[in-house]
């Protein structure tokens, strides 16, 4: 049986912001429909990968990037249809940041945006985001309302619903419950268990014990090198190869 290729390809990638290197050198597959637990102390360049990955790093003038990412075997770093990428490969930022619209709008922005016009297509697609993200049953009655106005881990959502609009093959999570409280959090853990059927997740997190909880497979990266990559039980366990895995797991730095 010959094995399904990879999503995401990444072979070499190294990184630069002016003269300091963020990642060095980084290969790595990403599987269809898995979550990728991505781990880490700070600065270590999780976060530069996941900007490498759906081309936000175009934003930041001084990045330098070389090596090879390829999605579905087209290259991400030579595409000239940047805006189809994104809508490809979803990305969700560590604080919400939301439309000053109602409700309904921030998640039909991007089908609108696309052509999509009908109410009678963006009704039920607006209300299936809302569903996905867990938020429709706490904003059905109220979907004229400002999205802004709602709480911080309810516009964490919203912020996931309207990435969901662009119906992503990849989706990026860089540090979602940074700012919400664990309820709010276990409760999207929840949502993206569910959306792993339908897509790949990357997950960046400095928290070790989401990544236990929800990844497939654990990346572990420092000082932008890949230490390791495994199994997430075999990352968590005394059979993870480096020594440095089994001290920052265990709390040892970080």
């Amino acid at each position: 049986m010959v094995a399904e290729k990879p999503k995401i390809q990444i072979n070499g990638l190294a990184v630069s912001y002016g003269t300091k290197p963020a990642l060095k050198g980084l290969s790595l597959d990403i599987h269809d429909h898995e979550i990728l637990g991505i781990i880490g102390p700070a600065q270590s360049g999780k976060t530069t990968l996941l900007k490498v990955i759906n081309r936000t790093i175009d934003y930041i003038s001084s990045a330098k990037v070389q090596g090879t990412v390829t999605f579905e075997g087209e290259s991400v770093l030579e595409t000239k249809d940047v805006h189809s990428l994104r809508r490809k490969i979803g990305m969700v930022s560590p604080l919400p940041v939301g439309l000053p619209l109602s409700i309904y709008d921030n998640v039909a922005f991007a089908p609108r945006a696309a052509g999509i016009r009908d109410r009678k297509k963006l009704d039920p697609l607006v209300e299936r985001c809302l569903q996905q993200a867990a938020l429709w049953d706490e904003v059905k009655d109220r979907l004229s309302s400002l999205g802004t106005k709602l709480s911080g881990g309810q516009q964490q959502r919203l912020t996931i619903a309207r990435a969901l609009s662009h119906e992503p093959e990849v989706l990026c999570l860089d540090e979602f419950s940074i700012a919400i409280d664990p309820v709010t959090t276990m409760r999207i853990e929840d949502v993206l268990k569910e959306l792993k059927e339908h897509m790949t997740i990357v997950l960046v997190t400095n928290l070790v014990q989401q990544a236990r909880r929800l990844a497939d497979r654990t990346a572990f990266i420092w000082n932008g090198d890949l230490i390791e990559l495994d199994d997430t039980d075999v990352i968590f366990s005394d059979a993870a190869k480096d020594q440095r895995t089994k001290d920052y797991v265990n709390g040892v730095f970080g």
